[in-house]
């Protein structure tokens, strides 16, 4: 069981103010980086739990440790294996957006209210995901998602695991005032 991080997030993320400013999460990768535009309107919670898990280094140095040609990569578990997380749990804000290429959304197990650190970017259309799991960004520009798709399409053993690792080497957040 990881230790509860909880309050270093919430303290990482006492300045975030989605009214006033929009936010990016830069994956470096092993394989390339990945921005990410943040969907602060549509699920402020989800968005301010990645911008305060990258703020506090939780997700350098985690890998992908699962991908799955023709629908996600997934990464966030502490333990690499799938079964980690920050020591809580966040609730769902399923929304309306739809989970197709470069969307960036949040894995849970069976209960909605269970997602934690890890996430998945969609690497195709996934209808049957729509308002099941919660959708909080998307791929900021072609680069980015070009190097998802790459990931994507990574040899996997018959567990998804890719043969050749995928590492977020670092985790920064950008935070850009709202155009007026």
């Amino acid at each position: 069981m990881s230790s509860n991080r909880k309050a270093e997030v919430e303290k990482a993320v006492a300045d975030v103010d989605f009214s006033q400013n929009d936010y990016q999460v830069i994956l470096n990768t092993t394989k390339g980086k990945i921005v990410v535009d943040l969907y602060g309107d549509v699920a402020p919670g989800h968005a301010k739990n990645i911008i305060g898990l990258s703020r506090i280094g939780f997700y350098n140095g985690v890998i992908f440790h699962r991908i799955i040609d023709g629908f996600m990569i997934q990464g966030g578990c502490p333990q690499g294996t799938g079964t980690g997380g920050p020591g809580y749990t966040i609730n769902q804000e399923f929304n309306s957006t739809p989970h197709e290429p470069g969307v960036l959304s949040m894995a849970r197990t069976s209960d909605p209210d269970s997602a934690g650190s890890q996430f998945f970017i969609c690497v195709a259309r996934v209808p049957h995901l729509d308002n099941q799991y919660t959708v909080f960004g998307k791929t900021a520009d072609e680069e980015s998602l070009n190097n998802v798709l790459a990931i994507g399409k990574l040899k996997t053993n018959s567990q998804d695991r890719p043969l050749d690792e995928v590492k977020i080497e670092s985790a920064e957040v950008v935070e850009k005032p709202k155009a007026a």
